[in-house]
Parts: structure tokens; sequence; C-alpha cells
């Protein structure tokens, strides 16, 4: 039924001089333009400018779309934090299709999952990801992606699986290739996969819209301004590395990349480059605080830093500011495109004791600039809670920064959406002032290192071991990676395992990341029909305490 006709709707339409769909790829093409001599980014000793960096992506979207690449497609790419994965931030989508940005700790099987999901066309491989990559290719139950691969002057070793390197087909482009913007700013712009409650991993669905959405909306909550300089210690796979190649292109900055994390290379960075921002989750700032190099008092360099996952010890946010960094806390999912709330900073707190002011910055806070609403609502009658920092119940989004969805899952999409919020699985409470604070998870998911982990993969794999009879995996406190698998196990009659052994045999089957770092054997408290009752497990390791400290 369309909308009754009144005076502001008869001969008021939309048309191509008062409408534009939003995309981010608009951010790129304005920055080159207004900016063209100011670098866009630098990495080991090579640099680009806003014009070449435009003039790069615009060659490789070109010879995407030569090789028939356009609307609907997907191109995966196995990267670390280098040129290549921010350009193709931009190529792919100014080709029509679909970023696939791949967890570059995953496994084979992960990957080979992913691919066969998400029908990837195309996928460009870094040479240290050969090996994994290679054999996820034979593990791969549909057609096969064309590899190409992505030579790095600073990595020695690997191999080349492709036909084709990356920079042979930017050549092979044309840098006067019109950019494919969006008919609907509803379009797909990346596919990310996601750990949910089993083992198979969701693809989230990110559109045009959200992506432009949440980039202007990092400048605002990050304080980045124009010309920030952004040193890349989050992986860019991660969330689309949470908008910020699309938020660095929108403020006009610098992006420093960086292949992995390393604290006397990162401060060397921040010193050289004038480093101004960061992100990254509490793990990396802990790094850093703890480096025997780390510069104090005034020789830190002031760096503005988002910090993510679960809310960071206090230890944590008064260790970064003696080092310089100034935290501010956001949280958010994979469904949101990465943070969509912040910890809003108000007037007096800097004067405040450090206890105090830790205690009031990790929170989850408010919803983004650009986000409609982030709270805490009872599930069962979809009304929010009282302010009281007492009454819980589950933390949900709803606004222009959350996902179209789940690719070819219509049914855990409905479920996600369910009473017009998009429900987190996180639990939590109001305080006084409206900020959200997450007190426990609903889903059975370990957040270790900023990374996802599905409990009932691991306990599917557990389960794979012949002397196990039950398993149950839990978060359990880690003072490095913030909380880590703990798995529990019920051994059958007569049958024996160490610790070691099951360790071990969990590696041999995932990503080391995901194995569990402590195995308690024992009998596993059931309910009288059999359910395992992992609130008593979580309790038994203090799994709290890896949430809220």
């Amino acid at each position: 039924m369309s909308a009754p006709q009144n005076q502001y709707s008869i001969g008021l339409d939309k048309t191509a001089a008062n409408y534009v769909a939003l995309t981010p790829l608009s951010f790129l093409a304005r920055t080159a333009a207004v900016y063209p001599d100011h670098v866009s980014t630098v990495y080991e000793g090579r640099s680009f400018t806003w014009s070449q960096t435009y003039a790069r992506c615009r060659r490789f979207a070109s010879y995407l779309a030569g090789r028939g690449i356009g609307h609907g497609d997907t191109v995966a790419a196995m990267l670390p934090n280098i040129p290549a994965m921010n350009e193709l931030h931009f190529a792919v989508p100014m080709a029509g299709a679909v970023l696939n940005a791949l967890n570059i700790r995953l496994d084979a099987g992960s990957i080979a999952f992913q691919l066969d999901h998400g029908g990837a066309k195309i996928i460009l491989v870094d040479p240290e990801f050969a090996g994994v990559i290679a054999e996820a290719l034979t593990l791969m139950a549909g057609p096969k992606p064309f590899v190409i691969d992505v030579d790095d002057v600073s990595f020695a070793g690997g191999k080349r699986l492709g036909e084709l390197e990356y920079e042979a087909a930017v050549a092979q482009g044309d840098e006067n290739f019109v950019a494919r913007l969006p008919a609907d700013e509803w379009d797909a712009i990346a596919l990310s996969y996601t750990s949910g409650t089993t083992g198979n991993p969701k693809g989230v669905v990110t559109h045009h819209r959200g992506a432009y959405l949440n980039a202007v909306s990092n400048i605002l909550a990050g304080g980045l301004g124009q010309h920030p300089v952004y040193l890349w210690t989050l992986p860019m796979f991660h969330c689309n590395g949470w908008c910020f190649p699309w938020t660095i292109a929108a403020a006009a900055g610098v992006n420093v990349c960086l292949r992995k994390v390393d604290p006397t290379k990162i401060f060397e960075l921040i010193k050289a480059h004038g480093v101004t921002h960061m992100c990254g989750a509490p793990i990396v700032y802990n790094v850093l605080i703890n480096a025997p190099d780390a510069p104090k008092g005034k020789a830190a360099r002031p760096v503005v830093g988002l910090i993510a996952g679960a809310a960071p010890p206090v230890a944590v946010l008064e260790g970064a500011e003696s080092i310089g960094i100034k935290l501010t806390h956001v949280y958010g999912l994979t469904e949101v495109y990465g943070p969509a709330s912040v910890c809003a900073e108000q007037p007096g707190w800097d004067d405040l004791p450090a206890d105090q002011r830790a205690q009031l910055k990790r929170r989850q806070g408010v919803p983004y600039p650009l986000q409609e609403a982030v709270t805490v609502i009872d599930p069962e009658t979809m009304r929010e809670v009282p302010r009281d920092g007492e009454t819980i119940g589950e933390v949900m989004f709803r606004g222009n920064i959350v996902m179209k969805g789940y690719l070819k899952n219509e049914k855990a999409t409905n479920e996600a959406f369910a009473g017009g919020w998009f429900h987190t699985g996180d639990l939590g409470v109001l305080d006084a002032h409206g900020y959200v604070i997450i007190k426990d998870r609903s889903k059975d998911i370990i957040i270790s290192g900023g990374e996802n982990i599905s409990s009932v993969e691991v306990e599917d794999v557990l389960y794979k071991h012949p002397a196990v009879l039950f398993a149950a995996v839990v978060a359990k406190p880690d003072s490095k990676w913030g909380e880590v698998p703990c798995a529990f196990i019920e051994l059958k009659d007569s049958a024996q395992a160490t610790e070691a052994e099951i360790i071990a045999f969990c590696r041999s089957q995932m990503s080391g990341f995901k194995t569990p770092k402590a195995v308690v054997f024992g009998p596993i408290p059931k309910t009288s029909t059999g359910k395992i009752q992992k609130f008593m497990l979580r309790k038994q390791v203090d799994s709290a305490k890896a949430i809220t400290a």
C-alpha cells in the first residue's frame, strides 16, 4: 500500500540530481580529487598518494571486470595488513562485487567451508598462507576460485599458488575504469564469517549504506577529524577492519600498514610517522604496555586508541595512559560492522582518580553517532529494562548499521531480528545514565584476543577423541588473551588421557587459537534430563571475570 499523497510528495521525486546511493566508494573519489598528493599509505619504505591509490583501485577493479566479475560475485582475500588488502576494500566493490576477507588464523577446513558457502570466484593469497589455502582448495566441494598471489617483499618464504601476481593484475587494468556504484545502497559490499553456536560459522552480509555510515561514525566516535595517521594493528579481515579502510579514506588520512603486531616496530612507526590513532583488542594494548622498550611519560607520543572486546581491565586502561595512549571503549559484533556503540566520555572524567575514570570507561556505552539505538531489552516482553544497573536483559541494536542478514540462512536471520531488534546474545544491564554494561554471554562464544571461538565447535572435536565420554567448553580468564577455552572432560570407563594428549589432539583438528588451553577431568554436572550445566562450569573457572575484569 503506497503512502498517501500530499503537497510534499507531488512532483518532488528522487532524481540523479538530488539522490545518490550512499557508498564508501565516494570517500575515495572525493579524497583523491581534493587531496591527490597527500600520502594515503605507507608500508616498508614504500608509499602511495591518494591519487595513486585511487588509480590502483580502478585498475584492479577493471581487471576484475575483465574476468567477468560483477554484481553478486564474491572475491576472497587471505592477506595480512598490507596495502593490497586496503585497496581491495575499494577495488572489489568498484567492480560491483562483494569482498570476503578471510581470517588468516583459520584452519583449512574452515576456509574451505567459507569459500564454498560464499561462492568465491577469485581469492588473493599472501605467500605466508599458501600452504593452508592449498589444502583448503583440495577440501572444497564446489568450483575452486581463481588464485592471485600477492607478493610481499617483507616476507621471506612461502610459495606462489596462482598463475598471476597482484601487481601484474593491477598493471593489466585501466586506471580510467569507471567504478560501478551500487544501484541501491542496500547492495552487499562485504561478506564476513562469524562463529555461532554451531561448528560452521554464519556469513554476515553487510551493505554499502551501513559501511558508509559506520565509517563516518568512526570519525565522530574516535575523534579522527581530518588527516589522521592511522596504524593498522587491528586485522583488516576482522569486520573489514571495523570499517576503517573506508574511514581513513573519508578523513583523508594515512594508512600505516603493519604485517603483524610487533611492539618494537609499533613504537618505531608511531614515532616515525606521527601516528595519531589505532584500534585493537585488549591483548594488543597489553602487549604494548608490557614491552620493555615502551616509551613512558614525556617520551611517549600521544595516540588515541579504540579498544573493543571484553571490558578492558583497569590495569590496561591505566597502563595505556602511561605510554601515551588514551583509550576509548567501543563495542559491537560482526553483524553491526564492528563497533556500533561507544563509551562516550563526559566532561570531568579526566579529572577523576585513575581507578574511578577506568570504571567509567569500561562500559559498552551508548549508540554510535549514526547508529539508531543500542540498549538492554527483556527478550520476553521486548521492553527496555530499568536503568538500575541490576536488571539483566539482552543487549540489542537497531538502525542502519546492522547487517542485511546471514547468507543462505533465513532462519538464523529471522531469529536474530525478532521483534524488530538485532539480538546480540550478550546479557547486560543499563546504568542510571543509559550506558550499556555487559554482564554475561547467552551464546557459548569465547572471545580470545578479539577472535570469536565457538565452544560447540571445540566440543565437536573433543567428542572425536576415543577416550571422551562427555565434553563441555567454557571461557577461562587469561591475563594475555582476555579469555581462552577451558575443556571439561568426562572419560569413558577404563579410558585414559592426559591434558597434553587432549590439547595435541585438538590442535591436529583445528586452528591453534581455538584449542583448549586447560583441561579439567572428572564428572560433568548435568540436569535430570542429561543436559550439561555449563553455568556451574563457568562458576568453577570464574568465567565471569573474563568478561567483567
